[in-house]
């Protein structure tokens, strides 16, 4: 791959489950298409590589030096809050031409409702209201 100055870093929690962590990779291959030119790699907490530290080694082996993490989960805790900073000063320590920002996690999105709305519905067998 040639060289490429930015990079974003898709994170989810990882899965045993291997068409689990395919929803994530389904998530970057859309990304990579509104993102031409930009190297969008997955990322995995536990359970399934790669890791975080992998994904950045990759960003830093091929001249990305402007790097944005994007935690995937719903919500903050531990791992928005502790494990994803640590394991990024982890591998900026290693990789110092490494400029990570790391993103919020999906979080309450107003979208989120409607989503969540149609989910209800599917659920119930109708159609979502709103």
């Amino acid at each position: 791959m040639s060289a490429v100055s930015r990079a974003i870093v898709l994170v989810d929690h990882g899965s045993r489950r291997p068409e689990a962590n395919a929803q994530l990779e389904a998530l970057a291959e859309r990304v990579r298409a509104r993102e031409p030119g930009t190297l969008v790699l997955t990322a995995h907490l536990e359970v399934a590589p790669p890791d975080v530290a992998e994904a950045l080694a990759r960003c830093a082996a091929v001249g990305a030096d402007d790097v944005v993490l994007l935690p995937w989960f719903l919500a903050p805790g531990r791992h928005t809050a502790e494990d994803i900073p640590r394991a990024v000063a982890a591998a900026t320590a290693r990789h110092p031409s490494l400029r990570v920002r790391i993103g919020e996690p999906i979080g309450l999105d107003p979208r989120l409702v409607d989503l969540a709305m149609a989910r209800i519905a599917g659920a119930r067998g109708g159609s979502a209201s709103r």
